[in-house]
C-alpha cells in the first residue's frame, strides 16, 4: 500500500480503532517515510527516539499554526493547548516546565504510593458491592487517576466527576485531524475547564493552599514568569494529561492481562514484577499513540532527507512494536529484557507525570488481580474512535471471586521464562 493511502487509512475510523495493521503497512516502506511534499511519518524506534531528542525538531509554534490552521486563535481548545508547555518550545517551554516540576519530584511521587493504594482499595470495595457487571472505565480506570491528579492540583473531591466529559471533549483537539463538529465539542470542553480553573485560581489567591494550583498562581502573581493565559492553559493540560493517559493505560492494560491469564497469574503471585509488567503494557498497547514535530534545520533519518519546516508524525505505538528493537513485537511478554517504551515520549517534552502514571499502574494491577481473582470481561468493550489517545469508552467486567488454579514458574522479567 502506498504510504499516502496507508496514512489515510490510519486516520479513518477503522484505522483508529485498530492502528497496528496500518503501522506495519507503513513500516514496510522504511522507518521514516514521506507521505506528502513536507509530511513524514516515523515508525522506527531508534528514529523516533532520536527525533524526539533532537534540538532541530520542535512542536508547532504560532507562526506555523497561522500557516496550517488559519483562525486557530478563535478556538478556545486550540488556544488553551497552544499556551501550555505541551505545545511550546524553549525558552517558554523550559520556564513553564520548571515551574510545574515541583509537584512531580521523585520524593513526592513515592510518598503517594499509600494514597494510591488506599484509593484503589476503596474503588475495588465498590466494585465488589455492585450487583452484576460493572464498567471498569467508570468504576476504576477513571476515578483512580483523576482522584490522584486532583489531589495534586487541589481540586475538591466533589468536583472530580465533572472532568471526565470536559477532558474527553477537549482532547479531540489532540487528534491529527479534526472536523468542524469535533472542534466545536473540544471548544466547549476547553471553555468549561477554563471557567472552572478561573474560579479555582481566584479561590487560591484568597486562600493559598499546599497544592500545585497555588504554586502556579504564586509564580504568575510574582512577576512575568507565567502569563495569565499560560497559567490557565497549564492547569488545564496538567489535569487532562494527568489522568487521561493513565485511564487509558489501566483499561488497555487490564484487557491485555485478561487476554494472557498465565501472565496475570504470575503478577498476582509476584506483585514485585509490576514495574516490568507496566513497561510492557505501555509498549504493547500504548495509551498515547503519536506525537508531532516540526523541523527547523535539515536532517537525515532512516535514509530520508528531512528539509526545514518538515512536519513529522512520530508514531509512538508503531515505534514500540519495531521488530528491530523488540523481537516478535506483537506478543505480550513482560519477561522481555530492556523494555523502554516511548509511550511517554522522550527528550524535552517527556511526560512530566510519567512516574506518577507508572506508580498508579504498578499499584493497581497487582491489587486488582489479587482482590478480584475471577475478574473477567463481561461483554464487548467499546473503543474510543481516537488515534492519539488510545483507550476504551466502556469496558464491562464481571467481578468474580474464584481464580482458576494456574501453575506459575518462579521467573523474573529479563530472565528466561514462560511465554504468557
Amino acid at each position: 500500500m502506498d504510504p499516502t493511502d496507508a496514512l489515510a487509512l490510519l486516520m479513518s475510523p477503522e484505522g483508529r480503532l485498530d492502528p497496528y495493521p496500518t503501522y506495519e503497512r507503513l513500516r514496510a516502506h522504511g522507518p521514516v517515510v514521506q507521505a506528502g511534499p513536507v509530511f513524514y511519518v516515523v515508525t522506527g524506534y531508534a528514529e523516533a527516539d532520536a527525533i524526539l531528542r533532537d534540538a532541530r525538531f520542535g512542536v508547532m509554534d504560532d507562526a506555523l499554526r497561522d500557516q496550517f490552521m488559519p483562525g486557530w486563535r478563535e478556538s478556545p481548545a486550540v488556544l488553551s493547548i497552544s499556551r501550555s508547555m505541551l505545545r511550546t518550545n524553549p525558552p517558554d517551554h523550559s520556564r513553564m516546565r520548571r515551574l510545574a516540576a515541583g509537584a512531580f519530584t521523585p520524593r513526592r511521587i513515592a510518598a503517594m504510593r499509600d494514597v494510591v493504594r488506599a484509593q484503589a482499595d476503596e474503588l475495588v470495595d465498590a466494585m465488589l458491592a455492585a450487583d452484576g457487571p460493572v464498567d471498569f472505565m467508570t468504576a476504576f480506570a477513571y476515578p483512580l487517576p483523576v482522584g490522584v491528579i486532583c489531589a495534586l492540583l487541589g481540586v475538591p473531591a466533589a468536583d472530580r466527576p465533572l472532568f471526565r466529559r470536559w477532558a474527553t471533549d477537549l482532547t479531540g483537539v489532540l487528534e491529527p485531524e479534526i472536523t468542524a463538529d469535533e472542534l466545536a465539542v473540544a471548544d466547549r470542553g476547553a471553555t468549561e475547564l477554563r471557567g472552572y480553573f478561573t474560579e479555582l485560581v481566584a479561590a487560591r489567591r484568597r486562600a493559598p493552599a499546599d497544592d500545585l494550583t497555588t504554586a502556579l498562581v504564586q509564580a504568575h502573581d510574582g512577576g512575568d514568569r507565567l502569563s495569565g493565559d499560560e497559567l490557565l492553559a497549564n492547569l488545564i493540560v496538567l489535569l487532562v494529561a494527568g489522568f487521561e493517559t493513565t485511564t487509558n493505560l489501566l483499561g488497555n492494560g487490564l484487557v491485555a492481562l485478561l487476554d494472557h491469564p498465565r501472565a496475570a497469574a504470575a503478577l498476582r503471585e509476584r506483585p514485585d514484577l509490576a514495574p516490568a509488567y507496566v513497561d510492557e503494557l505501555l509498549r504493547y498497547d500504548s495509551p498515547v499513540q503519536l506525537t508531532s514535530r516540526m523541523s527547523t534545520a535539515p536532517s537525515r533519518y532512516g535514509d530520508v532527507d528531512l528539509p526545514p519546516e518538515s512536519w513529522v508524525i512520530v508514531l509512538l505505538g508503531a515505534a514500540n512494536r519495531d521488530p528491530r528493537r523488540y523481537p516478535d513485537p506483537a506478543r505480550f511478554d513482560p519477561w522481555r529484557a530492556q523494555i523502554a517504551p516511548l509511550s511517554f515520549g522522550a527528550g524535552p517534552h517527556y511526560c512530566l507525570g510519567a512516574a506518577l502514571a507508572r506508580l498508579e499502574a504498578q499499584v493497581a494491577f497487582p491489587l486488582l488481580l489479587r482482590r478480584l481473582p475471577g475478574l473477567a470481561v463481561a461483554g464487548r468493550p467499546e473503543r474510543r474512535v481516537r488515534l492519539t489517545l488510545r483507550g476504551h469508552a466502556t469496558l464491562p467486567v464481571s467481578v468474580g471471586r474464584e481464580a482458576a488454579p494456574v501453575t506459575v514458574p518462579g521467573t523474573r522479567p529479563g530472565a528466561a521464562g514462560p511465554t504468557p
